[in-house]
């Protein structure tokens, strides 16, 4: 019976599984985002019992993505940045390149190559903005400095993952996998019209943006029924990512993105926010579940050296490198352990990066694994470093003081 109705049963059965397991992690502390993802593995091929069709999933996964990423849009703040822009702008690159530094060296041990290096380490590098944003709300510190300067950290590297996404065909290209016999004259062919496909979208944007966003949305909002101003945001956000991805060849991640920061310049850009809100939660969450699906827990036993390194990486060098650079950039010692706990997890464009490596050749199949598997473990104890950042906070201020 499931068989017939597959999209009811991933539905039904997805979200019920969600809201146990996420409602079971809440109690215990955890974030959320970990009991999605455990709700995913429940319901994927590595494990007994009912297993939800990839394909469906992938394609709800999909819509998870261009909602996120549209929300993200959304909140971007070019005035919010500005305001941290040295903290943000410097703990963000140079903690990207220390964790790119790292697993470059890691990649070439291990005889994946230099690309694969640079891949893996763009997606260990970004934070999962979900899990921060919560645990700077649960903290009461969502609107304090340290708050906003975490935040606009976090967005930074959002931004240099769109670019990273922006440029992956490139990299795929470089390393010769796409099977092109033209030689380096067909690849630089090949770049000048992807350029000249995102010079068109990036016009279409500017289009939409100055003229036909606000117009629309006016017209909407002066009839003011609630449930069409939220169809019509809707339909902007799904429809411009489609748009991306079919006519100009952009990611529907980056679509949806520059979707988000159009709407954003309007007017009505706060409104959009509100409205879709409950429609991003709801994909985003499926969006998690699909991506612990692709978990396969056998990782944990058939390849530990490698997912301990992976977590070497997230869960100590990132927050420590945080740490540093925060200090260095002139930030206070208790704001420099919270960015550390910050960055100590991996999530949203960390599976993105992942799955679109391994689709491109990029990534070998275990460095997708391990990412997932680091996720899942990073998410989970990112409470914990929140706390000893905070022990670590308190201690560095009173000294004399043991507990």
């Amino acid at each position: 019976m499931l068989q017939d109705s597959p999209l009811l049963a991933m539905l039904a059965i997805g979200f019920s599984l969600a809201f146990l397991f996420g409602a079971t992690a809440r109690r215990l502390g955890l974030p959320a985002v970990a009991g999605y993802l455990l709700a995913g593995i429940m319901v994927g091929p590595f494990t007994p019992g009912f297993v939800a069709n990839p394909h469906l999933a992938t394609e709800l996964a999909d819509v998870g993505i261009i909602l996120l990423m549209f929300g993200i849009g959304l909140h971007f703040s070019i005035q919010d940045l500005l305001a941290v822009k040295w903290p943000a702008l410097g703990g963000a690159i140079g903690q990207i390149m220390i964790t790119v530094g790292c697993t470059m060296a890691l990649a070439i041990i291990l005889g994946w190559g230099w690309m694969a290096g640079v891949v893996f380490g763009l997606a260990l590098a970004v934070a999962s903005t979900a899990v921060v944003i919560r645990a700077l709300e649960e903290r009461h510190l969502q609107e304090a400095m340290v708050g906003r300067t975490a935040v606009a950290w976090l967005v930074v590297e959002d931004v240099i993952m769109v670019l990273a996404l922006l440029f992956l065909p490139l990299l795929w290209q470089a390393g010769g996998q796409d099977g092109v016999a033209g030689g380096q004259e067909s690849q630089i062919t090949q770049l000048l019209w992807m350029l000249l496909q995102w010079l068109g979208f990036a016009g279409l944007l500017l289009v939409l943006g100055r003229w036909v966003v606000p117009w629309v949305l006016r017209r909407v909002a002066e009839d003011d029924p609630r449930e069409l101003f939220t169809l019509a945001v809707l339909a902007m956000a799904l429809g411009i990512a489609f748009a991306a991805a079919r006519l100009f060849g952009v990611s529907f991640a980056l679509g949806a993105f520059l979707a988000g920061v159009v709407l954003n310049l309007s007017p009505y850009g706060h409104r959009a926010a509100q409205d879709s809100l409950p429609f991003r939660d709801a994909f985003a969450v499926l969006f998690f579940v699909s991506a612990g699906m692709l978990l396969n827990p056998r990782i944990f036993v058939t390849e530990p050296l490698l997912v301990a390194a992976v977590l070497l990486v997230v869960v100590i060098i990132k927050p420590l490198s945080a740490y540093a650079l925060a200090r260095f950039l002139g930030c206070e010692r208790d704001a420099a352990w919270l960015l550390g706990a910050a960055v100590g997890q991996i999530g949203e464009f960390s599976f993105i990066m992942a799955g679109l490596a391994v689709s491109r050749g990029l990534l070998p199949r275990e460095g997708h694994d391990a990412i997932l598997a680091a996720a899942v473990v990073s998410i989970a104890l990112n409470p914990l470093l929140f706390h000893m950042a905070g022990r670590l906070g308190n201690m560095a201020e009173s000294p004399g003081r043991i507990s």
